[in-house]
Parts: structure tokens; C-alpha cells; sequence
């Protein structure tokens, strides 16, 4: 009798994670064609592609990742619930088309950061959530960013800047600011490693906005 017990409640977990993984498959699959097709649309329209001769090279893996990277995401998500998952979905998978373009062509687009930052401000209201800790964030991040880029003459782009003002609508002060702090040593380090391999040097434009996409997701995900 335990066996069959044992057996029977072994199946249903194999079940149960069998569905779960099916769904992550399924939707991550759907998120891939349309998240690829819609970077193809902004290269395409975009004057302002850093490697614009070189979009097929830079870009012939895309689909495997973003497919495997949103599948493993998702899959995470799937205990959240509604209705925060929707949103927590959507955030993740404009960040990941993010770190995407600005890993092929250092490139963070309006069209994705403006509709981050309009579902963060949603959110915020919707779940009832600290308005004025998201808001300060957004505005202090963003415009501590703003004042960073005129300081330093374009170091960082005015696609970081939005960024972060969008984050701060989703993340809060606290974690804004972890945030920040992980995505500049790692990109600095990245940046450290590209000059001692000659691929790079000092005077050479680096991409940051991976790394604070990077750290956005795992403090969205925790």
C-alpha cells in the first residue's frame, strides 16, 4: 500500500513539474519570436547602431539564448502570483531584449525602456505599493545618472540614464542602489579585462547597461 501511495505521489510531482516546464517552453518559445522579430524592427529603423555592418555576426546566437535564458526566467517566476507574475514577467523580458541589444550593438532603446517604466509606475499602484520610495528612486537614480553623463562627456549614454530612472520605479531605493553598485564593478571589471586583452582601451566606448540590466533581473527574481 505505501508503495502504491509512493508511486502515486511520485507521478504526481513528475506531472505537476512536467506541466510546469511545458508552459515555460511554451511561452518562453512565443516571447523569443516576437522579442527577436522586434530587435530586427529597431536595427533596421535605428541611424544610431554602433556595429550597424556587422548586425548579423553579432547577433547569430540571439535566439538560442534569449530562448534558454527566458525558459530558465520564467520557470522562476512560476510560484509568483497573480497579478504581480504578469508584470514581473514583462519587466524581465524587456530587461533581457535589453541586455540583448546592448551587448550587440550598445544600444538601449526607447521603445523598450519607456514601457518598463510605464509598467513599473502601474504596478506601483496597482499592488499598493511605497510610492514615494520607488518614486525618490527613479528620480534621484536618474538624475544622479543624468548629471554623470554630462560630468564625464557620454562615458554614459543617455540610454543608461533612462534606464536607471526606469529601474527605480520597479526596484526601490535600497535595492536601485545595489543595483548600481553590482552593474559598475562588474562592468568595470569587464572593461579592465578588455583593455588587458587589447580588445579595447582607455578611450573606447563600454557598454554598462548589461550589467545593471543583469543585476535588475536577479533582484526582481529574489
Amino acid at each position: 500500500m505505501w508503495n502504491v501511495e509512493f508511486g502515486m505521489w511520485n507521478s504526481e510531482i513528475i506531472t505537476h513539474y512536467a506541466f510546469r516546464i511545458t508552459h515555460c517552453i511554451s511561452v518562453a518559445a512565443m516571447l523569443t519570436f516576437v522579442g527577436s522579430l522586434w530587435i530586427d524592427k529597431l536595427y533596421r529603423t535605428s541611424t544610431e547602431l554602433t556595429f550597424p555592418e556587422k548586425i548579423s555576426e553579432r547577433s547569430k546566437f540571439r535566439k538560442p539564448l534569449l530562448f534558454v535564458a527566458l525558459t530558465i526566467l520564467i520557470f522562476k517566476l512560476l510560484p509568483t502570483p497573480a497579478p504581480e507574475i504578469f508584470y514581473l514577467v514583462a519587466a524581465i523580458f524587456l530587461l533581457t531584449l535589453m541586455t540583448f541589444t546592448d551587448f550587440e550593438q550598445y544600444m538601449l532603446f526607447d521603445a523598450m525602456t519607456l514601457p518598463l517604466a510605464i509598467l513599473g509606475a502601474i504596478k506601483i499602484f496597482h499592488l499598493g505599493l511605497n510610492v514615494w520610495d520607488f518614486a525618490a528612486a527613479s528620480v534621484i537614480g536618474g538624475g544622479i545618472f543624468l548629471l554623470l553623463a554630462l560630468v564625464t562627456g557620454g562615458a554614459l549614454g543617455g540610454g543608461d540614464v533612462k534606464l536607471i530612472a526606469a529601474l527605480g520605479l520597479w526596484l526601490g531605493c535600497e535595492k536601485l542602489l545595489s543595483v548600481v553598485l553590482i552593474g559598475t564593478i562588474a562592468g568595470g571589471i569587464s572593461a579592465l579585462l578588455m583593455i588587458l586583452a587589447k580588445k579595447k582601451d582607455r578611450s573606447s566606448y563600454f557598454a554598462y547597461g548589461p550589467y545593471f540590466t543583469l543585476a535588475a533581473i536577479y533582484f526582481l527574481l529574489t
